[in-house]
Protein backbone atom coordinates (compact mmCIF):
# COMPACT_ATOMS: atom_id res chain seq x y z
CA UNK A 1 0.00 0.00 0.00
CA UNK A 2 2.50 2.64 1.12
CA UNK A 3 2.27 6.26 2.14
CA UNK A 4 -0.03 7.10 -0.78
CA UNK A 5 -2.84 5.09 0.85
CA UNK A 6 -2.76 7.01 4.13
CA UNK A 7 -4.70 10.07 5.29
CA UNK A 8 -2.16 12.51 6.72
CA UNK A 9 -2.85 15.63 8.73
CA UNK A 10 -0.23 18.07 9.93
CA UNK A 11 0.34 19.09 13.55
CA UNK A 12 0.51 22.88 13.62
CA UNK A 13 2.14 22.95 17.06
CA UNK A 14 5.37 21.38 15.79
CA UNK A 15 5.29 22.20 12.06
CA UNK A 16 4.87 25.69 10.58
CA UNK A 17 5.81 27.15 13.97
CA UNK A 18 7.97 29.72 12.16
CA UNK A 19 4.62 31.40 11.43
CA UNK A 20 2.14 33.01 13.82
CA UNK A 21 -0.58 30.59 14.92
CA UNK A 22 -3.31 32.19 12.83
CA UNK A 23 -1.24 31.88 9.62
CA UNK A 24 -0.48 28.17 10.04
CA UNK A 25 -3.79 26.70 8.80
CA UNK A 26 -3.45 28.53 5.48
CA UNK A 27 0.18 27.44 5.18
CA UNK A 28 -0.85 23.82 5.72
CA UNK A 29 -3.52 24.17 3.05
CA UNK A 30 -0.99 25.69 0.65
CA UNK A 31 1.25 22.66 1.28
CA UNK A 32 -1.58 20.38 0.18
CA UNK A 33 -3.14 19.32 3.47
CA UNK A 34 -6.87 19.23 4.08
CA UNK A 35 -6.66 18.52 7.83
CA UNK A 36 -4.64 19.77 10.80
CA UNK A 37 -4.28 19.09 14.50
CA UNK A 38 -3.11 21.19 17.44
CA UNK A 39 -1.78 21.02 20.95
CA UNK A 40 -3.69 23.45 23.18
CA UNK A 41 -2.44 26.72 21.65
CA UNK A 42 -2.79 28.96 24.74
CA UNK A 43 -0.21 27.44 27.10
CA UNK A 44 -0.80 30.11 29.75
CA UNK A 45 -4.56 30.00 29.67
CA UNK A 46 -7.02 27.12 29.82
CA UNK A 47 -9.82 29.64 29.24
CA UNK A 48 -8.79 32.16 26.56
CA UNK A 49 -11.11 35.06 25.81
CA UNK A 50 -13.77 34.59 23.14
CA UNK A 51 -12.08 36.80 20.49
CA UNK A 52 -8.99 34.55 20.56
CA UNK A 53 -11.08 31.42 20.10
CA UNK A 54 -13.09 33.07 17.33
CA UNK A 55 -9.93 34.20 15.52
CA UNK A 56 -8.54 30.67 15.45
CA UNK A 57 -11.87 29.30 14.28
CA UNK A 58 -11.89 31.83 11.41
CA UNK A 59 -8.31 31.00 10.46
CA UNK A 60 -9.15 27.30 10.23
CA UNK A 61 -12.35 27.87 8.27
CA UNK A 62 -10.84 30.48 5.95
CA UNK A 63 -7.99 28.09 5.12
CA UNK A 64 -10.49 25.41 4.14
CA UNK A 65 -8.91 22.78 6.39
CA UNK A 66 -10.51 20.61 9.03
CA UNK A 67 -9.27 20.46 12.62
CA UNK A 68 -9.22 16.72 13.31
CA UNK A 69 -7.47 16.67 16.69
CA UNK A 70 -7.05 19.04 19.63
CA UNK A 71 -5.27 18.66 22.97
CA UNK A 72 -6.88 19.71 26.20
CA UNK A 73 -4.87 22.20 28.26
CA UNK A 74 -1.58 20.50 29.16
CA UNK A 75 0.52 23.15 30.89
CA UNK A 76 3.73 24.42 29.31
CA UNK A 77 3.93 22.31 26.16
CA UNK A 78 6.45 22.42 24.60
CA UNK A 79 8.34 22.89 27.83
CA UNK A 80 8.64 21.12 31.15
CA UNK A 81 5.02 19.97 31.44
CA UNK A 82 3.37 16.85 30.03
CA UNK A 83 -0.22 17.51 30.97
CA UNK A 84 -2.16 18.78 33.96
CA UNK A 85 -4.97 16.37 34.77
CA UNK A 86 -3.12 14.22 37.35
CA UNK A 87 -1.44 17.11 39.19
CA UNK A 88 -3.23 18.06 42.41
CA UNK A 89 -4.11 21.67 43.07
CA UNK A 90 -4.05 24.52 40.58
CA UNK A 91 -3.09 22.52 37.49
CA UNK A 92 -5.92 20.03 37.94
CA UNK A 93 -8.32 22.94 38.42
CA UNK A 94 -7.02 24.56 35.24
CA UNK A 95 -7.58 21.31 33.36
CA UNK A 96 -11.16 21.11 34.64
CA UNK A 97 -11.79 24.73 33.68
CA UNK A 98 -10.55 23.91 30.19
CA UNK A 99 -12.67 20.81 29.56
CA UNK A 100 -15.83 22.50 28.31
CA UNK A 101 -13.90 25.32 26.62
CA UNK A 102 -11.87 22.83 24.57
CA UNK A 103 -14.90 20.64 23.85
CA UNK A 104 -17.04 23.58 22.76
CA UNK A 105 -14.28 24.91 20.50
CA UNK A 106 -13.80 21.46 19.00
CA UNK A 107 -17.53 21.20 18.35
CA UNK A 108 -17.54 24.62 16.67
CA UNK A 109 -15.05 23.45 14.01
CA UNK A 110 -16.17 19.83 13.70
CA UNK A 111 -13.21 18.33 15.55
CA UNK A 112 -14.00 14.86 16.90
CA UNK A 113 -10.82 13.84 18.77
CA UNK A 114 -9.59 15.38 22.03
CA UNK A 115 -6.23 14.36 23.52
CA UNK A 116 -5.71 14.45 27.30
CA UNK A 117 -2.06 14.28 28.36
CA UNK A 118 -1.77 12.58 31.74
CA UNK A 119 0.78 14.81 33.49
CA UNK A 120 4.10 14.20 35.23
CA UNK A 121 4.63 12.55 38.58
CA UNK A 122 5.00 15.11 41.35
CA UNK A 123 7.67 14.70 44.01
CA UNK A 124 6.14 14.09 47.43
CA UNK A 125 2.72 13.10 46.08
CA UNK A 126 1.54 9.48 46.27
CA UNK A 127 1.26 8.11 42.71
CA UNK A 128 -2.01 6.44 43.73
CA UNK A 129 -3.42 9.86 44.62
CA UNK A 130 -2.40 11.20 41.23
CA UNK A 131 -3.93 8.20 39.46
CA UNK A 132 -7.22 8.61 41.32
CA UNK A 133 -7.33 12.30 40.39
CA UNK A 134 -6.48 11.41 36.79
CA UNK A 135 -9.38 9.00 36.57
CA UNK A 136 -11.77 11.64 37.93
CA UNK A 137 -10.60 14.20 35.40
CA UNK A 138 -10.47 11.79 32.48
CA UNK A 139 -14.03 10.73 33.29
CA UNK A 140 -15.13 14.37 33.08
CA UNK A 141 -13.21 14.78 29.82
CA UNK A 142 -14.72 11.63 28.31
CA UNK A 143 -18.22 12.84 29.13
CA UNK A 144 -17.50 16.24 27.58
CA UNK A 145 -16.14 14.56 24.46
CA UNK A 146 -19.20 12.33 24.27
CA UNK A 147 -21.42 15.40 24.54
CA UNK A 148 -20.02 16.70 21.24
CA UNK A 149 -19.74 13.30 19.54
CA UNK A 150 -15.96 13.10 19.96
CA UNK A 151 -13.51 10.53 21.26
CA UNK A 152 -11.04 10.97 24.11
CA UNK A 153 -7.42 10.08 23.38
CA UNK A 154 -4.85 8.91 25.93
CA UNK A 155 -1.23 8.94 24.83
CA UNK A 156 1.94 7.12 25.79
CA UNK A 157 5.05 9.32 25.67
CA UNK A 158 8.68 8.20 25.81
CA UNK A 159 10.73 7.76 28.97
CA UNK A 160 14.03 9.30 27.75
CA UNK A 161 12.39 12.64 26.90
CA UNK A 162 9.62 12.52 29.54
CA UNK A 163 11.19 10.78 32.56
CA UNK A 164 8.48 11.92 35.00
CA UNK A 165 5.55 10.86 32.80
CA UNK A 166 4.06 7.55 34.02
CA UNK A 167 2.53 6.34 30.74
CA UNK A 168 5.66 5.31 28.84
CA UNK A 169 4.45 2.14 27.18
CA UNK A 170 1.50 1.14 25.05
CA UNK A 171 0.14 -1.26 27.71
CA UNK A 172 0.28 1.46 30.38
CA UNK A 173 -1.72 3.90 28.26
CA UNK A 174 -4.22 1.26 27.15
CA UNK A 175 -4.78 0.26 30.79
CA UNK A 176 -5.86 3.84 31.48
CA UNK A 177 -8.11 3.78 28.41
CA UNK A 178 -9.78 0.66 29.77
CA UNK A 179 -10.24 2.18 33.24
CA UNK A 180 -11.86 5.30 31.80
CA UNK A 181 -14.23 3.29 29.63
CA UNK A 182 -15.14 1.12 32.61
CA UNK A 183 -15.78 4.20 34.77
CA UNK A 184 -17.96 6.00 32.21
CA UNK A 185 -19.59 3.16 30.33
CA UNK A 186 -19.28 5.32 27.21
CA UNK A 187 -16.54 3.42 25.37
CA UNK A 188 -15.24 6.61 23.77
CA UNK A 189 -11.73 6.57 25.27
CA UNK A 190 -9.08 5.36 22.84
CA UNK A 191 -5.33 4.93 22.60
CA UNK A 192 -3.24 7.54 20.79
CA UNK A 193 -0.51 5.44 19.15
CA UNK A 194 2.52 7.65 18.55
CA UNK A 195 5.03 5.42 16.77
CA UNK A 196 7.94 7.74 17.54
CA UNK A 197 7.35 7.69 21.30
CA UNK A 198 6.84 3.93 21.35
CA UNK A 199 10.01 3.34 19.34
CA UNK A 200 11.97 5.55 21.76
CA UNK A 201 10.75 3.25 24.53
CA UNK A 202 12.15 0.25 22.66
CA UNK A 203 8.75 -1.36 22.13
CA UNK A 204 8.11 -4.01 19.49
CA UNK A 205 6.02 -1.88 17.15
CA UNK A 206 4.53 -4.69 15.02
CA UNK A 207 3.45 -6.41 18.24
CA UNK A 208 1.95 -3.18 19.62
CA UNK A 209 -0.04 -2.75 16.41
CA UNK A 210 -1.24 -6.34 16.51
CA UNK A 211 -2.35 -6.04 20.14
CA UNK A 212 -3.80 -2.55 20.23
CA UNK A 213 -4.92 -1.43 16.75
CA UNK A 214 -8.53 -2.09 17.71
CA UNK A 215 -8.25 0.30 20.67
CA UNK A 216 -6.44 3.01 18.70
CA UNK A 217 -8.28 6.25 17.98
CA UNK A 218 -5.41 8.19 16.40
CA UNK A 219 -1.88 7.61 15.13
CA UNK A 220 1.03 10.04 15.05
CA UNK A 221 4.42 9.58 13.42
CA UNK A 222 7.96 10.91 13.35
CA UNK A 223 11.14 9.09 12.44
CA UNK A 224 13.65 7.88 15.00
CA UNK A 225 16.30 8.93 15.84
CA UNK A 226 15.81 12.66 15.67
CA UNK A 227 12.01 13.05 15.54
CA UNK A 228 12.31 14.20 11.95
CA UNK A 229 10.35 13.50 8.79
CA UNK A 230 9.94 9.94 7.52
CA UNK A 231 13.18 8.87 5.89
CA UNK A 232 15.43 10.91 8.18
CA UNK A 233 15.79 8.00 10.61
CA UNK A 234 15.49 4.25 10.56
CA UNK A 235 11.87 3.49 11.45
CA UNK A 236 10.01 1.46 8.77
CA UNK A 237 7.06 3.84 8.97
CA UNK A 238 5.59 2.88 5.61
CA UNK A 239 5.46 -0.79 6.62
CA UNK A 240 4.07 0.00 10.07
CA UNK A 241 1.27 2.15 8.65
CA UNK A 242 0.46 -0.60 6.16
CA UNK A 243 0.18 -3.03 9.07
CA UNK A 244 -2.11 -0.64 10.91
CA UNK A 245 -4.34 -0.31 7.88
CA UNK A 246 -4.52 -4.08 7.45
CA UNK A 247 -5.41 -4.35 11.15
CA UNK A 248 -8.42 -2.11 10.57
CA UNK A 249 -7.16 1.37 11.44
CA UNK A 250 -8.58 3.80 8.88
CA UNK A 251 -8.20 7.12 10.70
CA UNK A 252 -5.90 10.08 10.25
CA UNK A 253 -2.13 9.83 10.67
CA UNK A 254 -0.80 12.95 12.34
CA UNK A 255 2.56 14.32 11.18
CA UNK A 256 4.12 15.35 14.47
CA UNK A 257 7.76 15.73 13.51
CA UNK A 258 10.37 18.48 13.53
CA UNK A 259 11.21 20.03 10.17
CA UNK A 260 14.87 20.42 11.09
CA UNK A 261 16.81 23.45 9.94
CA UNK A 262 14.67 23.91 6.82
CA UNK A 263 11.32 25.72 6.56
CA UNK A 264 8.30 23.51 7.21
CA UNK A 265 7.20 23.91 3.59
CA UNK A 266 10.29 21.89 2.58
CA UNK A 267 9.70 19.07 5.09
CA UNK A 268 7.18 17.11 3.01
CA UNK A 269 9.38 15.93 0.12
CA UNK A 270 8.89 12.31 1.28
CA UNK A 271 5.12 12.57 0.85
CA UNK A 272 3.49 11.28 -2.34
CA UNK A 273 1.41 13.98 -3.99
Amino acid sequence: MGFAEQRFNVNLSILFTELPLLERPAAAAAAGFTAVELWWPWVDSPTPVRPELDALKRAIEDAGVRLTGLNFYAGQLPGPDRGALSIPGEESERFRANIDVAADFAASVGCTALNALYGNRVEGVDPAEQDALALENLTLAARAADRIGAILLIEALNQPESPLYPLVSAPAAVAVVDRVNEATGLGNAHFLMDLYHLSMNGEDLPSVIERFASKTGHVQIADNPGRGAPGTGSLPLEDLLDQLKKAGYDGWVGLEYKPGERPSTEAFDWLPR
